[in-house]
């Protein structure tokens, strides 16, 4: 059986494409992979986000970009993060201004589509970009902002947790704080299912109790 050829790309011809193309597009290897649109919670969430943090940096060299500016890891992965913050100059890839290369700062919305990816490979890609100090993964189902800090020797990553909607989340690169309320403002959770209330709970046979 004779198998059609994955046609590979190089990165120029991608930029290319990207750059005149409706939707984003990932790419790694010569391969494009195209991006799902996001849905209202998660855009609803970034325009939280963005507004939050824009206005606890105010006055500082630390600067907000929202998804539309693409990253580029040394991995050789361009990708979008949702938000990413840059304290200091932007080191851009070329003239274009649109592949950013020294992000301290990576926000990734979870979904069930992508939480795994950007738990795992994406978070690996990510740390090849040897500016890169904190990620931050939001939950749109829940309060919850889980921090990844690398730790000075570039080693270990340190996690901290935010879950207490009348809290605040602070970030360890700026020292910026924000409420965790502006975070998910009219935002509205799905009801606890009994797997949220009692996760670890075993019953003899497979149901919980009526």
């Amino acid at each position: 059986m004779s198998t059609v050829p994955v046609r590979k790309y190089t990165p120029e011809e991608y930029l290319a494409l990207e750059r005149a193309a409706e939707n984003k597009s990932e790419y790694f290897r010569g391969e494009i992979f195209a991006m799902a649109g996001a849905r209202e919670p998660h855009n609803a969430i970034l325009v939280n986000l963005i507004a939050a943090f824009h206005a606890a940096l105010a006055g500082t060299p630390c600067r907000v970009y929202p998804s539309d500016m693409r990253v580029k890891c040394p991995s050789g992965l361009y990708t979008y993060p949702d938000m990413s913050i840059v304290c200091g100059m932007p080191t851009l890839e070329d003239d274009h201004g649109d592949n950013l290369l020294n992000p301290q700062v990576i926000f990734e919305i979870l979904s069930p589509s992508t939480e795994g990816y950007d738990r795992g490979k994406k978070f690996e890609h990510y740390q090849s970009i040897e500016s890169f100090r904190e990620y931050v993964l939001i939950a749109q189902d829940r309060p919850s902002a889980e921090r990844f800090v690398r730790s000075t020797d570039g080693g270990e990553w340190v996690l901290s947790t935010t879950h207490d909607l009348h809290g605040d989340f602070n970030l360890a690169t700026c020292r910026a704080n924000v409420r965790m309320a502006d975070i998910y403002r009219d935002i509205s959770f799905p009801p606890p299912t009994i797997a949220d209330i009692h996760p670890f709970t075993v019953y003899p046979d497979g149901m919980p109790p009526r």
